[in-house]
């Protein structure tokens, strides 16, 4: 039984010079699973990161769709699947398909099912790099990062 943190990882913080579309100023508030679902509309793959046992990052690009407040990929190579298996903390990276856009980063727990791998999301967040002139206070990160909070919720690995 895995537990999920809930809520915001970073205190309220408003949305850069060009927003974003569809949130509201300030991070504060929970996002939920629905509006990953819409903001997922935006991409048109991901790549998908395991861990092997030699502790290097494999990855793939996949197509990933929400169903049931679950990530499901379906189409897994023999690698992907024995790095499930032994290490089932994976993340997924959508790229933006225009270099000012957000990418959009998902960390969940996955495990296999039948022919698909089901990931449930613990936490997303849209980075990019911040602009030049951009300037952090409070020793914060210096890219340009707006954390999708999800809520908590058991999960149970197979």
């Amino acid at each position: 039984m895995t537990r999920l943190r809930s809520g915001p990882r970073v205190a309220p913080r408003t949305v850069p010079a060009g927003g974003f579309p569809g949130y509201r100023a300030v991070m504060s508030i929970e996002v939920t699973l629905r509006q990953l679902a819409r903001t997922l509309t935006r991409y048109r793959f991901a790549y998908l990161l395991t861990i092997g046992d030699d502790a290097r990052t494999h990855v793939v690009a996949v197509s990933a769709t929400l169903v049931n407040n679950t990530l499901l990929v379906r189409d897994l190579g023999r690698r992907t699947r024995a790095n499930v298996v032994t290490r089932p903390s994976v993340t997924l990276v959508w790229p933006p398909a225009n270099p000012s856009d957000y990418s959009l980063i998902v960390d969940g727990v996955g495990s296999l099912r039948d022919d698909e791998l089901t990931v449930a999301p613990t936490r997303a967040v849209l980075h990019r790099p911040a602009r030049p002139q951009t300037t952090t206070t409070g020793g914060g990160c210096k890219s340009d990062c707006v954390e999708l909070p999800i809520a908590a919720r058991n999960v149970r690995s197979s």
